[in-house]
């Protein structure tokens, strides 16, 4: 598996799977065991998606030595404040049936994102965490938080894919020696992503799929992906992305896809701030 190395040495697998919106514990224990059959050794996941449980039953059964994984996390926004934040991570580290993580993540830039990260540098400093990141971080934001702190992210793992490319945060994050890592590569098939003409093209060219060329456009970025996938067959597709490489003309065509606005959620919108701080975990356990 090719890794890229964070800035404080840590290496990290460049593809790793998610988990967000798995239906049931079982189907999420079954995906990451397959995953982890398959050759990944990534897996993502965060307190908001309330399978945290799940995911260490998978790591505590798969076989594999905990040092050969791994393992994200992020903290969720009502915890993150300098008070509640070592809480929060030590109920994951439970809940995953860990020592420590690899990576932790600030999950979302809101509440109070400066204390939260002093208590994150405290967990860095004390060993209970190889690297520390943010996700969803846009560059201002991002500025202003390693201008104010010790310790630069690791990684701002933020919705990226080919119609949302955010060039301009992705080339600051490399500036800046942050990682960047795309959540929703396949944009959740929204504007009929794998249906698309330069996509399908290309994929044949390749005979490959267009999920495939997706994810070999990201990490030939070197950006690190994370597809979610419960379907044995995508799982090991979804990995199988470094037997090809895009030509340059390739990477320009998919380039002219990006229509440079969020499917999602926009951060700068008010009520999407409200919205957020009305999300719990579900009850995946």
């Amino acid at each position: 598996m090719p890794k890229i190395k964070l800035n404080n040495g840590v290496d990290m697998p460049l593809v790793g799977l998610g988990v967000y919106k798995m239906d049931t514990p079982a189907e999420c224990e079954k995906a990451i065991i397959t995953a982890i059959e398959a050759g990944y050794r990534h897996i993502d996941t965060a307190t908001l998606y309330g399978n945290e449980k799940a995911v260490g039953r998978a790591i505590k059964n798969c076989g594999i030595p905990r040092e050969e994984l791994f393992i994200t996390t992020k903290l969720w926004v009502h915890d993150a404040t300098e008070s509640k934040a070592p809480q929060a991570f030590a109920r994951s580290l439970e809940d995953l049936g860990l020592d420590y993580l690899d990576l932790y993540l600030l999950h979302t830039p809101f509440n109070d994102i400066y204390g939260a990260w002093r208590a994150l540098e405290k967990l860095y400093a004390n060993g209970d965490v190889r690297a520390i990141g943010v996700s969803n971080f846009d560059p201002a934001t991002l500025q202003n938080l390693i201008l104010g702190n010790q310790v630069t992210p690791a990684v701002n793992q933020i919705e990226l894919h080919p119609f949302y490319q955010q060039n301009q945060a992705v080339a600051f994050n490399r500036s800046q020696g942050v990682v960047t890592e795309s959540w929703s590569s396949f944009a959740r098939g929204k504007n009929d992503l794998f249906t698309n003409e330069i996509l399908v093209k290309i994929a044949q060219t390749h005979n490959v799929s267009v999920a495939q060329v997706v994810l070999r456009w990201l990490v030939q970025q070197d950006i690190v992906v994370i597809p979610k996938s419960v379907t044995p067959e995508r799982i090991y597709s979804n990995l199988d992305v470094f037997s090809f490489n895009l030509s340059a003309e390739e990477m320009q065509l998919i380039a002219s896809l990006d229509q440079n606005h969020t499917l999602f959620n926009d951060r700068t919108d008010p009520q999407v701030v409200v919205n957020t701080f009305n999300r719990y975990p579900d009850e995946c356990k």
